[in-house]
């Protein structure tokens, strides 16, 4: 296993459990980088990205375990900049700055959680 990026949830905003709900996806930065942001985003401690995410790699928040199934062309580099990036789970995505991921059940998304991405 190699662990690629891995930090801890800092602050989970007030309407990022309705947006995982409702549109099946949650947005993960660095804490205190878009204070505007703050209530709609999962924020987190900064970290490096040691490898590129890829297509096969896992994503672990707290105990769910998460399969990327697409990357973004934007997402690398969006992480490496400020810990950013979309999380689509169970859902089909588009956009440059979004992982698609496949779960048995969404991540319960809480303060201290761990965010990790790593290859088998």
């Amino acid at each position: 296993m190699e662990v690629k990026y891995d930090v801890k949830t800092t602050a989970v905003g007030k309407f990022v459990q309705q947006f995982l709900d409702n549109n099946n996806s949650f947005v993960i930065m660095n804490e205190g980088i878009r204070p505007n942001l703050a209530d709609m985003v999962v924020e987190h401690t900064a970290g490096e990205l040691t490898a590129d995410i890829v297509e096969g790699d896992i994503l672990k928040v707290g105990r769910t375990e998460m399969q990327v199934v697409k990357v973004g062309d934007a997402v690398n580099q969006n992480i490496r900049d400020e810990g950013h990036c979309t999380v689509v789970v169970n859902a089909e995505g588009t956009m440059p700055g979004q992982i698609i991921v496949k779960a048995k059940i969404p991540p319960r998304l809480r303060i201290g959680n761990e965010i990790t991405f790593y290859s088998k």
